[in-house]
């Protein structure tokens, strides 16, 4: 068989799960289009034209199966390219545009989000990543219709993709054979490891490390993740108060970071947006615990034990208690069903069946 595989905005989690497909789903012979990360409201609606204009050969041959992410506007490329709406057509949802957090002066774009919903109604089977992610995405393209000068009676066409919609995970590496055991973590590193970027809300991350601070909590913490040339200005502000307590600042080589990893204690989210969270899943698949906010995919991913209320409050007496009494700390979890051993087979009922 025969696929082609359209990723528009290669971020870092999604450029893993095209190689995780391309390794691990070889029943099918994929060709892969991708483009960088940036520009991203041109990305979203120019993607059709860019690899019009780059890659037509590729698009001109004939494929089985057609899988694109959510950021591919599948239904111009499908009009551009009519051959294409013979294949299986499965589109991606790593996140959807309707849930997206709005920075500080950002106006809502109208087209991201009918890209998304113009995909979604293209495609032969649609799967998203979470069911966070699913129910977002319905309840947004709802509300986003509502405000449109014309009545759209869309209602039952969103209730039946809801339905037929697929839950499936991005996939985590398997860890290895001579990979460090898991083991219950006791020690007082915290690791920060998720984008230096608002919507992360690194305010209340750092707002409850001062909180520690002042109350003579000991601790140390791994502040990683992907930097940008422009950063919320809290990073800089809290690497001067924080001095002696840091293990490492800014991201790291693949080895140091899993190296980090499998030698921290907890691992923290405070974030706004989430619509899976792949960082905090590898660390806690090296033994890390995960405290994460009473929102958004979470709640269906973790346990109570491993959740605060959202509140910097609440983070912070937790983060207090697990540091102070090791033994309050509940077990590391089985990440082993977020793995591509597991998850294998499912992506290729997805694709294939």
């Amino acid at each position: 068989m025969k696929g082609l595989l359209l990723s528009a905005y290669a971020a870092v989690s999604h450029r893993h799960w095209v190689r995780g497909i391309q390794h691990h789903v070889r029943d099918i012979e994929w060709h892969v289009l991708e483009l960088a990360p940036r520009h991203f409201r041109w990305r979203i609606r120019g993607n059709p034209l860019s690899w019009m204009l780059d890659a037509g050969e590729v698009l001109e041959a004939e494929y089985d199966i057609v899988l694109a992410t959510s950021m591919v506007d599948l239904a111009t490329l499908v009009g551009l390219y009519p051959h294409l709406g013979r294949a299986h057509k499965i589109v991606y949802f790593h996140e959807n545009q309707f849930a997206y957090p709005l920075a500080a002066g950002q106006k809502p774009q109208g087209e991201p989000l009918m890209v998304n919903l113009y995909s979604a109604l293209t495609a032969d089977r649609v799967a998203f990543n979470t069911a966070y992610n699913r129910d977002s995405f319905l309840e947004g393209a709802r509300r986003f219709l509502k405000q449109m000068p014309e009545r759209v009676p869309i209602e039952s066409t969103l209730e039946r993709l809801g339905r037929e919609a697929h839950i499936v995970p991005v996939p985590i590496a398997d860890r290895v054979a001579s990979d460090a055991p898991v083991v219950p973590c006791r020690g007082r590193r915290i690791v920060w490891n998720h984008r230096w970027e608002y919507d992360k809300n690194p305010d209340d991350f750092f707002g409850a490390l001062k909180v520690l601070q002042r109350r003579g909590v000991e601790f140390e913490v791994a502040v990683m993740g992907q930097q940008f040339r422009r950063h919320p200005a809290i990073f800089d502000a809290a690497r001067e108060w924080l001095d002696g307590r840091i293990l490492c600042w800014g991201a790291q080589p693949d080895d140091q970071y899993w190296e980090i990893l499998a030698h921290a204690d907890i691992v923290v989210s405070t974030t706004w947006h989430e619509f899976q969270g792949i960082s905090i899943m590898e660390a806690a698949q090296y033994g890390c615990l995960p405290l994460v906010p009473e929102r958004l995919c979470f709640p269906e991913l973790y346990p109570p034990a491993y959740r605060y209320d959202g509140t910097e409050a609440d983070l912070a007496a937790r983060l207090a208690q697990w540091l102070q009494t090791p033994d309050s700390r509940p077990d590391p979890l089985d990440t082993s069903s977020w793995q591509w051993s597991h998850l294998a087979a499912v992506y290729r009922r997805l694709l294939i069946d």
